[in-house]
């Protein structure tokens, strides 16, 4: 092998690489996930092949766009906070550009995966909760309010609904309750996260609960939602 030839390698597997973190790979792992456990909920015995495969790869596409989009919005912030500043975008890695054209391509590619194999009731579910993350909670919700999470947690309780409906094209009652556990899961667990960054995310004025309201609330509000999860999961 020439030289040039390995350094041509190296170069795509540090572009692969990079763009593989621009999706966020944990996230949208447990996006795939909790999709997963909702098929397999929808239906008593084994979920067809098809179904399994074409929704999980394109809610895990989908997924991984609004994670690409979260990057290329957060930019400026990801590179004062110290877990997020070796990502890919502030360190220069990948241009912009190259983030918005990754990210379009990767969410409609997922999207007509879903639209042309699985239905088109999941598909617009999935669009949805794609707007929800990457534009409601990204771009107005997170800068503008300490309950951001609680709102915009919606987005990332929604998978289960997507597995039940690629199965049964339908949103029944147990796909809502497998929603509601993960949307009461959501805020303690972040609020938990953002007690142990709260001095990152005063530095970048983004207005976490910690930050603004102090951790003796916070605590009391990790407590509440906890208790309320525990009922929902009754």
């Amino acid at each position: 092998m020439s030289v040039s030839l390995a350094n041509q390698l190296d170069a795509f597997g540090v572009s692969v690489k990079n763009f593989y973190a621009l999706c966020k790979p944990r996230v949208t792992a447990l996006i795939v996930f909790t999709a997963i456990i909702g098929m397999f909920m929808a239906t008593p015995g084994m979920v067809p092949w098809n179904i399994l495969v074409a929704t999980t790869v394109g809610v895990a596409f989908s997924s991984g766009a609004a994670a690409a989009f979260n990057c290329l919005i957060e930019h400026k912030i990801d590179a004062v906070m110290a877990r997020t500043r070796g990502r890919p975008l502030p360190t220069g890695q990948v241009s912009h550009m190259e983030t918005m054209v990754f990210a379009t391509i990767l969410g409609g590619v997922g999207l007509a995966i879903l639209y042309v194999f699985i239905n088109p009731l999941t598909m617009w579910l999935t669009f949805a909760t794609f707007v929800g993350y990457a534009v409601i909670y990204t771009v107005f919700l997170k800068p503008a309010t300490p309950m951001n999470i609680v709102i915009g947690g919606a987005s990332g309780a929604m998978p289960p609904i997507l597995g039940w409906a690629a199965v049964n094209n339908t949103v029944s009652p147990e796909s809502l309750i497998m929603f509601l556990i993960i949307f009461a899961w959501t805020p303690p667990h972040f609020w938990a996260l953002a007690l142990y960054r709260r001095e990152e995310y005063a530095k970048v004025g983004m207005p976490m609960l910690p930050v603004t309201h102090g951790e003796a609330f916070t605590l009391l509000h990790i407590l509440l939602y906890t208790i309320i999860l525990v009922v929902v999961s009754l």
